[in-house]
């Protein structure tokens, strides 16, 4: 059975740094770390909401933004 924190959020739920990276968006196995989350938050790389020092995200948002917009070079 599926824990709650690897089904598929609706749309409009927030989630914190840690749900966000086991919110089942990321290839089991292969999620980023807390910090590369982190330091892509800060360079502005995925969408976040500040609720006064609290950062949340939605996973459908950050989902759609990285399939479309995100991408790593590929190494030569």
């Amino acid at each position: 059975m599926e824990t709650p924190s690897r089904l598929h959020p609706t749309s409009g739920q927030l989630t914190d740094i840690i749900g966000l990276r086991l919110s089942g968006i990321f290839p089991q196995g292969k999620e980023p770390s807390i910090r590369t989350l982190r330091d892509w938050t800060k360079l502005r790389r995925i969408p976040h909401h500040r609720v006064g020092h609290f950062v949340y995200y939605d996973p459908i948002e950050v989902s759609a933004h990285i399939r479309t917009k995100l991408r790593v070079p590929a190494r030569s």
